[in-house]
């Protein structure tokens, strides 16, 4: 069995400010998390949320999420890096210096273990020693857990919550770890490697390093895997594979599978990497009709969980917001901020309906912002920063936006929560920007969860 650092002398401190603002045993025990669910809208900043909320809404603030009652900025700079308040609202080009970002590999690690690490990091720190991720916390104390991504399962985000590597770009390795080796009851995403970008027969080039080599592709399709144990009894668990539409959403309700692994019909991404104009306005470009949407996913991956009379902690990745930002697409990246938007929507209903808010907390944020995106005729104006907010055209039409940059930003990003325990982010507030107010830092997340969990 491995042995893992968990890095937690750097959380002393913090933990001591949490177990005050909890006042003691007493409100503790009152104050403890049935359930955790993390979902982050990959590359998304403020702009990101305001673009897509005024072409589905024709208006800013009208999100589920703009209702919940924590709303905070957060910080996401990789180690050895910060992020400097005045610097930032003084020097347009302050937040694109490529040596101050992180990427989504680094932000997913300090998400899940509270550890800043540096870019391409996959559960490892600095000098490469594995951490103690959020999922295996939440499994030692025998809470189910998943995985759910747009993208592939094995990409840097869901990586960051589950895995141990030096790079994330060891996909196989990755995607190995994953399935034969961690205790999740859900893996959902992309990666697979018989189907294109456009639901396609691959033909003779097929990429099998996202679901982890040939050979484990082979135990997929026949459906012979057998990972670690994952419910504590001892003994290595079978994973039910599935890949059709109708397998995801038959998911959603009535009995499930103990463990799904359940990877779409698609290579990369389930919608932005589709064919067709990729600049052309939102969903000009009919979709992809073939597979799950992300709310589909989640509500599955939901209802395997929550056979856990434990509790579970799941991640939600919208991983394309990032994917679309990179690309400079103002129509892509709209639509996949939708698409999250909605799974947030159908999130919240269940925890209304099969849940509650005392018994779960649900986190909405990102992990950095992508493409430098604001409003039109920003940029450094005759020696002076220039800010403009995103221009509104009406609901349904394309807002006015631009990009400034093809890659991640050390901008700060929003931060939602709501449900049991939530109001312990904001005593973790404690720096304040001059425009996004009080911010936390990125590896806040994970010491809030490990508290309400009890750990």
């Amino acid at each position: 069995m491995k042995r893992y650092t968990d890095g937690f002398g750097k959380m002393i401190c913090v933990l001591t400010v949490l177990i005050i603002a909890l006042g003691g045993g007493t409100a503790f025990g009152k104050s403890k998390a049935k359930n955790v669910i993390l979902m982050i809208s990959d590359g998304c900043g403020y702009n990101h949320i305001d673009a897509a909320s005024i072409y589905q809404h024709g208006k800013t603030g009208d999100q589920v999420y703009d209702r919940f009652d924590v709303k905070l900025a957060m910080s996401t700079y990789m180690d050895g890096q910060s992020y400097d308040p005045l610097k930032a609202w003084s020097d347009f080009k302050y937040v694109s210096k490529s040596n101050s970002y992180t990427d989504s590999a680094a932000a997913a690690t300090a998400m899940s273990t509270g550890v800043k690490t540096y870019n391409g990091a996959v559960g490892v720190d600095p000098d490469k020693a594995p951490l103690k991720h959020t999922v295996q916390i939440a499994e030692q104390l025998g809470k189910a857990t998943g995985v759910v991504t747009t993208v592939q399962i094995s990409h840097g985000t869901p990586a960051g919550f589950v895995a141990h590597n030096k790079s994330r770009n060891n996909y196989e390795e990755i995607a190995g770890e994953m399935i034969y080796e961690s205790g999740l009851e859900v893996i959902m995403g992309c990666g697979h490697p018989e189907y294109d970008n456009d639901g396609k027969p691959a033909g003779i080039k097929k990429e099998y390093k996202y679901v982890g080599g040939k050979s484990v592709w082979e135990d997929l399709k026949d459906g012979s895997v057998t990972g670690a144990d994952a419910d504590g009894d001892g003994v290595p668990d079978r994973w039910t594979v599935i890949h059709e539409p109708a397998e995801f959403r038959k998911l959603a309700s009535g009995d499930t599978p103990k463990r799904v692994i359940a990877i779409a019909k698609k290579l990369k991404t389930l919608q932005q990497e589709r064919g067709g104009n990729s600049k052309a306005d939102p969903f000009e470009v009919p979709f992809n009709g073939d597979v799950p949407t992300l709310a589909e996913m989640a509500r599955g991956a939901l209802n395997v969980l929550d056979n856990d009379p434990d509790g579970f902690f799941l991640m939600i990745e919208g991983g394309a917001i990032d994917w679309a930002s990179h690309n400079n697409q103002v129509g892509r990246v709209i639509e996949e901020q939708i698409e999250f938007n909605k799974a947030v929507e159908t999130v919240a209903a269940w925890v209304e309906a099969e849940s509650s808010w005392n018994d779960t907390l649900l986190i909405v944020t990102g992990d950095h912002e992508t493409g430098y995106l604001t409003g039109p005729d920003s940029g450094a104006k005759g020696g002076k920063p220039v800010w403009n907010p995103i221009a509104g055209r009406g609901k349904g039409r394309t807002p006015k936006m631009e990009y400034h940059s093809d890659s991640h930003t050390n901008s700060l990003i929003p931060f939602y929560a709501h449900g049991v325990g939530s109001q312990l982010y904001t005593s973790l507030a404690r720096n304040t920007d001059p425009i996004r107010g009080p911010y936390l830092d990125n590896t806040s997340i994970p010491k809030v969860i490990f508290t309400l969990f009890g750990y």
